[in-house]
């Protein structure tokens, strides 16, 4: 609902929160800015984040498995997944395999 020209506040939208607003800001933010997207068979790593940013970590659960996942941005840029290691062992490419284990740690280096 966005208030009328009648309105104390015209133009101010009342109720964006309740529309689904959140839900679509929650995907965004996480799938497309964090860039944890979940696939069929794992997680694909990809982040768009400001180069300012030195970088996060998320705990993400899919599938029965808990990934914390650290994000460090040595070289400051915005974009580009240069290494990923799962409890300390080398990963080809982006995506994070299926895994068996309750936990797991997860460290990706931008660059």
């Amino acid at each position: 609902m966005i208030a009328g020209k009648d309105a104390w506040k015209p133009g101010e939208a009342k109720n964006s929160w309740l529309t689904g607003t959140a839900a679509w800001n929650y995907y965004a933010i996480s799938q497309y800015i964090l860039g944890i997207q979940p696939h069929y068979d794992g997680l694909v790593i990809d982040p768009c984040i400001p180069k300012s940013w030195e970088g996060f970590t998320v705990v993400r659960k899919f599938r029965n498995t808990e990934y914390t996942i650290r994000v460090t941005n040595p070289h400051h840029v915005s974009k580009g997944v240069n290494k990923i290691q799962i409890n300390g062992k080398d990963v080809d490419g982006n995506k994070i395999p299926l895994l068996k284990d309750k936990k797991c740690i997860v460290e990706v280096t931008l660059g």
